[in-house]
This record gives C-alpha cells, structure tokens and sequence, in this order.
C-alpha cells in the first residue's frame, strides 16, 4: 500500500510541476507580442538576355511586452524568369536579429514598428530604417526608437526620443 501511495504521491507531484511549468510557460508566450505593421516590398529588374527577376521583400517584428526586448525579422524571395518559364526561385532571409531593451525596466508594455522605403530616387534615407512606437501600460510613459541604415561600412544610427505628455 505504502509503495502504490509513494508511486501516486510522485505521479501527482509530477502532474503539479508539470502544470506549473506549463503555465509559466503561457505566461511567458503571453509577454511575446508580433507586430501587426508587418511590410512587404517588391522591386523588378531587367537583367542580360531578357532575362526579368522580381523582389519581395518583408520585415516583421517580435517585441516582449514585458522587457522592451525584440527582434527585426527579415525575408526575401527573388523569382528569375525569361519569356516564357521560372529559372529560379531563390529565398534568403529567415532570421531574426535582437536588439536592446528600449525601456530599463520590466513591465507591461504596447509596440508597433514602421519600415521606411527602400532605396530610390525620393528616399531620402538612402537604404532606409525602422522605427520602433512603444509605450508602458500601466503609465503615461511611451517613446520612437529609430533605427536608420547610413550605407557603406558605417553602423546604424539609432536613437529614441521620450514622448512628454502635455
């Protein structure tokens, strides 16, 4: 009796640690928020031999509501074609780079993310940039983190600027 007591007592006990890590677990998910400003680019280019190839490029952002802590997330997918049939598909992309908290402490927080356009003749930022919206939930307390690509060897430019409430 005793061992089929011990047997059901462990059985509960790792039922019980099982649930506890299972919730803390959701309520971590709970802090995992995506952003729903994803983009999507798409660019085409004419290449040697009629050849055409078209661009999709898209950025997504995953923020921890509770630390301020996220990833930029980047995918691509290029089509090259002639006339009459696909050569290649080619995808690239499939990571997601981390970036610094943007607020010190932890606590219940909102975002959004904005790209700028890419490359052209009216961008003004040249390979563009991102900007981060963030606010605290439980205060008054928001900020935009931008993040703008200079070009060539030079690192980004990133900065945020804390949002006073009148």
């Amino acid at each position: 009796m005793s061992v089929l007591f011990r047997t059901l007592s462990l059985a509960a006990m790792m039922a019980a640690a099982s649930m506890s890590l299972s919730i803390s677990v959701a309520a971590a998910a709970d802090d995992i928020k995506l952003s729903s400003n994803q983009r999507i680019s798409c660019g085409r280019g004419l290449m040697a031999g009629k050849l055409q190839t078209s661009t999709c490029r898209s950025y997504a952002y995953i923020f921890n509501s509770k630390t301020t802590e996220y990833y930029r997330c980047a995918a691509s997918v290029t089509v090259t074609k002639d006339n009459k049939d696909f050569i290649q598909i080619q995808t690239e992309g499939g990571a997601c780079q981390k970036r610094e908290r943007l607020f010190p402490g932890d606590s219940s927080y909102s975002f959004d993310a904005a790209e700028t356009e890419g490359p052209n003749t009216n961008s003004f930022f040249g390979p563009g940039g991102f900007v981060i919206w963030v606010s605290e939930n439980t205060k008054l307390a928001a900020k935009a983190c931008f993040s703008i690509a200079i070009g060539g060897n030079q690192p980004d430019v990133q900065r945020c600027v804390d949002m006073k409430f009148e």
